[in-house]
């Protein structure tokens, strides 16, 4: 690939660096863009556009830099849909799709502008090709790192151009690689939150970006309808949850469902938080083709990030919904996150949104 020219998603932190020094050893002709995504009302950067660093690293590594304005398609593809799923009672991935429609979509049309032939980020994931030619995200070797479930919504022509070098690596190695090299970043800290919610309070940031009315208190109640307590709005919880409910029930207590029509948030016990069936829509292939109804086939799935992936059987149904059952029940399958489904080989076959 010696000479071939590719744009770096840089994003202020070490995994990016990395990636750009280790293109740019292997021989290619390296430019580093960061997508200027989110600033704060007090001026503080997202996590995944800090300038000041990217910049630094660059220069270090004596590659061409560039920052390209992405806050309005930001707005309207992320930010925007991630307060409306809060307030309909279900619980967004926005980096999952802030990878799809902006970050992709906005490094291709960088490569597009300045005739490179790929883009690379620093995900911990490989690009792999499937038997029949189609293009898929490989797990990254070290699960405790594994970003592919991430990047389950590519589309087959952005994975085509994308290379990710650190698939094949653990963190420790990569600030080694870091180190070695002075690269400015080498110990700097991994973010923990979503980038345009740094302090972690999606409440606070969902009220002053939503559409007044938004929902204000209602009822918790069991699965009978007995009243347990009051809430304070459903954008507040999520299905899982256990702690800051405020009731007291002489046992512990979770959020297993969320009626945004009613307003109403339904608790249990931990085994109401099982379930061995799920369904999803908005489905996405990426390994196989397409998902005929009536042919099931058999997968690892993973219901979110942290979720060790479980053994099930996937089956399209005729109204375009994707039917997953589990050999063994999965705990707090919270609509509006994702379910990626995996071949034996860590190599995602398709996704959908669970419902």
């Amino acid at each position: 690939m010696s000479g071939k020219r590719v744009i770096v998603g840089m994003s202020g932190g070490v995994d990016s660096a990395v990636t750009a020094y280790l293109l740019k050893a292997a021989g290619y002709d390296v430019i580093g863009v960061t997508l200027k995504t989110w600033i704060g009302g007090n001026g503080t950067e997202s996590r995944c556009c800090e300038i000041s660093d990217a910049q630094a690293v660059c220069g270090h590594l004596d590659i061409p830099y560039y920052v390209q304005n992405c806050m309005t398609v930001f707005r309207a593809e992320v930010i925007r849909p991630f307060v409306q799923e809060y307030l309909r009672g279900r619980t967004p991935n926005p980096c999952i799709r802030c990878n799809r429609a902006v970050k992709w979509g906005k490094l291709l049309e960088a490569a597009d502008g300045m005739h490179a032939d790929f883009i690379a980020t620093g995900h911990y994931a490989s690009v792999a090709r499937m038997p029949d030619g189609r293009y898929t995200v490989q797990k990254g070797l070290h699960s405790q790192k594994d970003q592919s479930y991430m990047l389950c919504r590519l589309k087959q022509e952005q994975l085509m151009r994308t290379v990710m070098p650190l698939g094949t690596l653990s963190k420790a190695e990569v600030r080694e690689i870091a180190e070695a090299a002075g690269i400015p970043v080498a110990e700097k800290a991994d973010s923990q939150e979503i980038c345009f919610v740094p302090d972690g309070n999606y409440a606070d940031f969902i009220e002053e970006n939503a559409q007044p009315p938004y929902p204000q208190d209602g009822c918790f109640s069991d699965e009978t309808g007995a009243l347990l307590g009051r809430h304070h709005g459903i954008y507040r919880y999520t299905v899982g949850q256990r702690r800051g409910l405020g009731v007291a029930a002489g046992k512990p207590l979770y959020v297993t469902r969320i009626d945004a029509e009613s307003n109403q948030i339904i608790l249990g016990d931990a085994d109401a938080l099982l379930s061995y069936e799920i369904l999803c829509d908005d489905l996405c292939c990426m390994g196989i083709p397409e998902l005929p109804p009536g042919e099931p086939f058999r997968a690892d799935v993973k219901i979110r990030y942290h979720h060790p992936a479980q053994p099930a059987s996937c089956e399209m149904q005729k109204d375009g919904r994707l039917r997953i059952r589990f050999q063994k029940p999965v705990r707090a399958a919270a609509p509006g996150q994702s379910a990626v489904a995996y071949d034996s080989a860590g190599r995602i076959l398709c996704s959908g949104i669970i419902r």
